[in-house]
């Protein structure tokens, strides 16, 4: 059976290349993926209670199942015919009929007074000593620290997405890492509010023991308080379009001190991109940083080579928005282009990143316009 399966692979291989890669996946081989028995304990208060409420309403249904069974089996191994060729003339048992009536809510009733105190546990996010919004864009995560003015963008690592079209081998953590963590600190109650900019999205971290829609128009919240310092994996749990797949989470939960320090980098870093947007910006600068928007922001629906998708997502080469009037261009990068799929990123990126990929559209896939756009551009399109 081993041979001839392992020749028939062999055929199955040969006929994928043969007829190409549009009929190459009806004949790919079997992908698996990663084996588990049970779920997630995690790391937080909240999912050890939910691991162990599944432990015990499991344990309840197997000696359920084995009582049940047991009892069926009996009755058809006892009550053969061979044994009994008369069967049992009787019509009901009023013991019974109470017993089998009452022993079920009894077992209800016992699994229903955990599971109200696990999901009473769940939904009370008050007194939180911080709160983070998260807010879902396709395809990526917005989190804003309310309570210490740090915003950003989290978005799938280069590594990951350069390796969607090589060797995802080759990649750690391959489509489940981000260039910008989640980072919170340990022991702190962490309250989230949890929504969406377009469509419904979820977001998911299995070691935190919940998952929550983020749904465009409406808040949800959740809370975690994160015991172990660590790095943490999740996804986008909803089927929100073409990139879906790659809209990864990562937390990273850090010390006090350690939290402490990042929080001042990121102020720090926040103040010098501020004060950077007043200044001119040279044409290598742009270039430069512009590519860095482009592959981060662009190149999901536009490609590297700014060719797009045929009937989905627009060529930007030689289009007559990139080789246009720069006003126009500035104009559909911050706000979009209604009907279509186009984004409006005047919320998303600062006034340096727009200035620069606008430039970089401008000047990139044998595009020449020739000129360039600065941040005080932007700033006084936003006025």
């Amino acid at each position: 059976m081993i041979a001839d399966w392992n020749s028939w692979r062999g055929r199955l291989r040969a006929a994928s290349v043969a007829l190409g890669a549009p009929l190459a996946a009806l004949f790919a081989l079997p992908a698996w993926a990663e084996y588990g028995l049970n779920m997630t304990r995690g790391v937080t208060s909240i999912s050890r209670e939910v691991y162990d409420l599944h432990m015990i309403i499991f344990w309840i249904c197997v000696v359920i199942g084995v009582l049940v069974f047991g009892v069926m089996f009996y009755s058809v191994f006892a009550h053969r015919r061979s044994r009994h060729p008369k069967p049992a003339d009787f019509h009901e048992n009023t013991a019974l009929e109470i017993a089998w009536t009452a022993i079920p809510f009894v077992i209800l009733i016992a699994m229903a007074i955990p599971a109200t105190k696990t999901l009473v546990d769940m939904e009370d996010a008050s007194e939180a000593d911080m709160t983070v919004q998260v807010t879902g864009y396709q395809w990526r995560w917005q989190y804003e620290y309310l309570d210490e003015d740090i915003s950003f963008f989290s978005n799938l690592d280069a590594a990951s997405r350069d390796a969607i079209t090589g060797d995802p081998s080759s990649v750690d953590n391959y489509l489940l890492e981000v260039d910008n963590r989640l980072v919170l600190p340990v022991g702190k109650r962490v309250r989230f509010l949890i929504t969406a900019a377009d469509v419904i999205h979820a977001w998911w971290v299995p070691a935190l023991g919940w998952k929550q829609d983020a749904v465009p128009g409406f808040i949800n919240d959740a809370w975690a308080t994160i015991d172990e310092p660590g790095i943490y994996r999740g996804q986008c749990a909803e089927l929100c379009g073409r990139d879906h797949g790659f809209m990864p989470v990562v937390v990273e939960a850090l010390s006090e001190e350690d939290y402490a320090a990042w929080v001042a980098e990121q102020q720090a870093a926040a103040e010098a991109a501020a004060n950077s947007a007043d200044r001119e910006w040279s044409q290598d600068e742009l270039m430069e940083r512009g590519e860095k928007v482009y592959k981060t922001y662009c190149i999901a629906c536009h490609q590297a080579d700014g060719k797009g998708i045929p009937g989905a997502f627009p060529s930007m080469v030689g289009s007559p928005i990139v080789t246009g009037p720069i006003e126009g261009h500035i104009d559909v990068v911050m706000n979009g282009m209604p009907g279509t799929a186009m984004q409006a990123f005047a919320k998303q990126l600062n006034d340096v990143d727009i200035a620069a990929v606008v430039s970089f559209e401008r000047n990139s896939f044998g595009n020449e316009a020739g000129d360039y756009a600065q941040p005080r551009d932007i700033a006084a399109k936003r006025q």
